[in-house]
């Protein structure tokens, strides 16, 4: 994945919820708040609610840093082989190359706050998501997700 030259910024970003696109894959449903294009591919914030029993795969990320910060429901964290729970108001910080995953571990909806440094990530989730969204009520295409995750230096491990 070619690293994109980080743009200097001279304008505040104020992003709506109420305008922010919503993605779905992975059994989740993210809320990009504020993407690379928005901040000049320095970061990404996403919103994501994740149902009850449900999470990403094990995987890492080869180009960004990721931290969490539950808002609602129940979370636990796999991190250096071992599972977590992480109380809402925490936080949780993964450097590149650390293999981790989460799981909503309750019975309510998980809503939780994602950072992304530097962006791209959302761009990744989008591009699977339209993955998600063309296999319909089936199984989506996973030759294609894991070509997208290779393009954007995620492996599921």
């Amino acid at each position: 994945m070619p690293e994109e030259p980080i743009q200097v910024l001279d304008t505040a970003i104020v992003s709506l919820a109420s305008e922010a696109p919503v993605l779905r894959a992975f059994g989740a449903e993210s809320q990009v708040l504020l993407s690379g294009e928005q901040t000049g591919g320095r970061y990404a914030m996403l919103l994501e609610t994740t149902p009850p029993g449900m999470g990403p795969p094990p995987h890492k990320h080869d180009g960004e840093d990721e931290w969490f910060y539950p808002l609602e429901g129940e979370v636990e964290f796999l991190v250096a082989g071992e599972w977590k729970r992480v109380p809402v108001g925490s936080a949780v910080f993964l450097p590149r190359g650390c293999v981790h995953t989460f799981r909503n571990a309750g019975d309510t909806p998980l809503r939780q706050l994602i950072h992304v440094s530097p962006a791209g990530f959302e761009v990744f989730f989008a591009r699977c998501a339209e993955v998600f969204a063309a296999a319909g009520d089936g199984p989506p295409e996973m030759e294609r997700i894991g070509a997208i995750a290779a393009e954007h230096g995620i492996e599921f491990v």
